[in-house]
């Protein structure tokens, strides 16, 4: 992989990682336009960026993070309990479902679903309106939804915000519950890719690996930094229109209809 891609890719990830449109999405999407093989390499870059963007909540997040947050922290790791069972019992089979198709198919099904639920949510005064108030069953059943995430195009941060609206919290709790679910969810994943494709480290890929977490950093800041300001006085429809039309569009580019 070039410098120049891995940036591409680290701005890519960055911007979209936090947003309901698909990281892993617009990572596949991205990479087929730019013909960039998808060998072990490519995978694990797509996934060990990812760690720049975690970064970057850690930064942002770290006071609630850090202080008087151990409860904070055991419900995020209730949260992660139903990807991380499901991604170590089948991820052979995850892994083939990382397809354009897929990705295209999800997107707009995903866009769909935002658009209906804008529909008839409404922001209620008994929601929860602080993340630390979130219940450890409200923890579990977004981490449920978190699961679904695991089919490509399906978006990790838009499945567990549609699970914390649909679980009582407003948009805005919703939103940060899912960027701090995001930690040990993406640590593990990255992880676990690392140790399984390390071979493929040598030093000019290192390098690369760098330079793409560097950029999905900053990239990152600034993509939370904005969507927070944003749900605070918008709904969701927004990211399920576009969700909906780059789903069309590449379904035009794959041939499909």
């Amino acid at each position: 992989m070039e410098f120049l891609y891995a940036i591409i890719l680290g701005i890519v990830e960055g911007l979209t990682e936090f947003l309901p449109i698909s990281s892993t999405g617009h990572l596949i999407l991205t990479s087929k336009l730019l013909g960039i093989p998808q060998d072990a390499f490519h995978k694990t870059f797509e996934v060990v960026i990812q760690l720049g963007s975690i970064l970057a909540v850690i930064f942002i997040f770290s006071e609630k993070l850090f202080k008087k947050s151990l409860h904070l922290w055991i419900k995020l790791g209730i949260g992660f309990l139903p990807a991380g069972t499901l991604g170590f019992l089948f991820y052979p089979y995850i892994k083939a479902l990382f397809a354009p198709i897929t990705v295209s198919i999800m997107l707009i099904l995903g866009g769909i679903v935002f658009i209906v639920l804008e529909m008839y949510y409404k922001e209620k005064e008994y929601h929860t309106t602080d993340v630390n108030a979130i219940s450890y069953k409200q923890a579990l059943f977004i981490g449920l939804f978190q699961a679904l995430a695991m089919i490509p195009g399906t978006s990790r941060s838009g499945a567990t915000i549609i699970g914390g609206l649909l679980l009582g919290c407003n948009r805005k709790v919703a939103t940060e519950f899912s960027f701090l679910l995001a930690l040990p969810t993406m640590i593990v994943a990255s992880t676990y890719s690392l140790y399984e494709n390390h071979e493929v480290l040598n030093l000019e890929n290192i390098l690369i690996l760098g330079v793409g977490f560097i950029v999905a950093f900053f990239s990152a800041l600034l993509a939370i930094k904005l969507f927070l300001n944003f749900v605070s006085y918008f709904n969701f429809i927004p990211f399920g229109i576009y969700r909906i039309l780059l789903g069309i569009v590449f379904l035009f580019y794959l041939d499909i209809i």
